[in-house]
């Protein structure tokens, strides 16, 4: 088992292990542990009168390593709101990236599922010069393929050369990076920093390989000319077989540099590292400008746009994103956190908007939007999208109105099919496997240090439909014990009958 080095800060470093695997909020697939099928089997070999869940779940809950753990449950039928039980389920919870619940119900009902994410190069009306601006609007999804639609439109209108190319990073009116979001994991591929002219989600990929014992990993890069821009102290090494394996990486704060030390063995695989581009517009600009050059076309000057347009640009070329539908798979199935915090400023980039910030007008949005749905706005204070932030604050009960109030909106059916499904595919991929549970749970996980959350609905061989919510906090055991206790929870409601 790989082992990661802890975060530490100082002097502007910040230790930091960039894959998926790392406990905190981000895209889980890997982690996620599925309940031995023996032991499944055998809590579903019994009845349970909706009576006796109570003392059913206690049981689980209660159990001597998690009686400090703080429980937050709230479990109903779909259909009619009945409680079926419930723990602390007005009080808040740090709820990790199932905020994302929130976040895109707000954005399918306020912009509905085919709603497309624009991205358009406009040339000024100037006769001397050729100078084309690239205008983002926050698509996430926007990758090198992207760009290179766009140079060929571009290429397609007879132009070789531009003298100035401008990016306007404009639309979103915020730092890239949330201030409540914790040191090391803007640091990390899973923490990105937001911003309008997005691409290959703000992050570079590292690989790091072992060689032969003794010998430093070797390091390879996903775009080699981005690579040649980071300073790199390479103080790892390749270890002999069943040695302890782990890693640490120090990235500064602003800067494209690295220190990476630990040890892989021998033979054993490569450890792909997700790393966040610290300037993600300048990044946007010096990768459009080698894929124009790839296509024909040569730039004269590069900048990022300080001012707004005159308003007598020409459009050139464009490219839309993937409808709202299939993005809010990556933000909830996948858990990407990008896509949950580009939706909430797109929904606070609007000409109504009154504040300087693009995500406080967002929250402000969700919070209308989910009220008009009829979830209670006291229920719930966001910092920000995806669930990164720790100042979020989420009760069972606001996160149980969202996905009963979308279950009963024209919506239902989008959202649903963007959730994970218990045993089937995203973050709920490997958890409920060969149980009564596969593929009947629809569901949105989150975990970080201490936390471990699920929420969605639950479809029952015996019994109506049901919608929960199961929020830890404040635990001091493993991921892996919490989330297993959970599991056995969700397992003990396949098995309620009417009675």
């Amino acid at each position: 088992m790989l082992i990661r080095g802890l975060f530490r800060v100082g002097l502007g470093l910040v230790a930091i292990a960039i894959p998926l695997s790392i406990a905190s909020v981000r895209a889980q697939t890997a982690a996620q542990i599925p309940v031995p099928v023996a032991q499944a089997n055998s809590e579903t070999s019994s009845e349970i009168c909706p009576t006796q869940l109570a003392d059913e779940l206690q049981a689980i809950a209660n159990r001597p390593e998690l009686q400090r753990s703080r429980w937050g449950i709230s479990i109903q039928t779909l259909a009619i709101g009945e409680t079926l039980y419930e723990q602390e389920a007005q009080r808040y919870f740090i709820p990790a990236s199932t905020a994302k619940l929130l976040t895109t119900a707000a954005a399918l009902h306020q912009l509905g599922s085919s709603f497309q994410i624009r991205t358009s190069v406009y040339q000024a009306n100037d006769p001397d010069e050729m100078v084309l601006r690239v205008v983002g609007q926050g698509d996430p999804s926007f990758t090198d393929a992207e760009l290179r639609q766009l140079a060929q439109q571009i290429r397609d209108r007879n132009i070789t050369h531009i003298d100035r190319l401008i990016g306007d990073d404009q639309y979103f009116q915020d730092p890239i990076l949330n201030p409540n979001w914790e040191w090391e994991d803007v640091q990390a591929g899973y923490g990105a920093g937001v911003n309008s002219l997005i691409l290959n989600l703000n992050t570079i990929a590292l690989t790091l390989s072992p060689q032969a014992v003794g010998q430093p990993l070797q390091l390879s890069w996903s775009d080699s000319a981005e690579a040649l821009r980071w300073q790199v102290e390479n103080n790892s090494i390749t270890t002999a077989a069943e040695t302890p394996e782990f890693l640490q990486l120090e990235r500064e704060l602003n800067q494209p540099s690295l220190r990476i030390s630990g040890q892989l063995q021998v033979g054993g695989e490569p450890e792909v590292e997700a790393i966040a581009i610290p300037d993600p517009s300048q990044y946007f600009l010096r990768r459009f400008q080698q894929i124009l050059a790839e296509a024909g076309i040569t730039v004269g000057q590069v900048a990022v746009a300080t001012s707004p347009a005159n308003g007598d640009e020409q459009a050139l070329a464009t490219v839309t994103s993937a409808p709202l539908s299939e993005l809010l798979i990556q933000a909830n199935r996948e858990s990407e956190n990008l896509y949950a915090e580009a939706l909430l400023r797109i929904l606070g980039a609007t000409p109504a908007n009154s504040t300087d910030s693009t995500l406080e007008a967002g929250i402000a949005t969700v919070e209308t939007t989910l009220a008009e749905l009829g979830v209670d706005p006291e229920s719930y204070v966001l910092a920000d999208g995806s669930g990164l932030s720790r100042h979020n604050l989420v009760s069972p009960e606001a996160l149980v109105q969202t996905l009963r109030a979308i279950a009963q909106s024209a919506e239902a059916e989008v959202y649903r099919e963007s959730l994970a499904i218990a045993g089937v595919n995203g973050t709920l991929q490997n958890r409920f496997r060969e149980t009564l549970i596969q593929g009947r749970l629809f569901g949105k996980t989150g975990t970080a240090s201490g936390i471990v959350t699920l929420s969605g609905y639950l479809e029952l061989p015996d019994y109506q439909p049901l919608v929960f919510s199961i929020l830890v906090n404040q635990s001091d055991q493993p991921v892996r014990i919490i989330r297993q206790a959970i599991d056995e929870m969700v397992l003990k409601l396949a098995q309620l009958r009417s009675c």
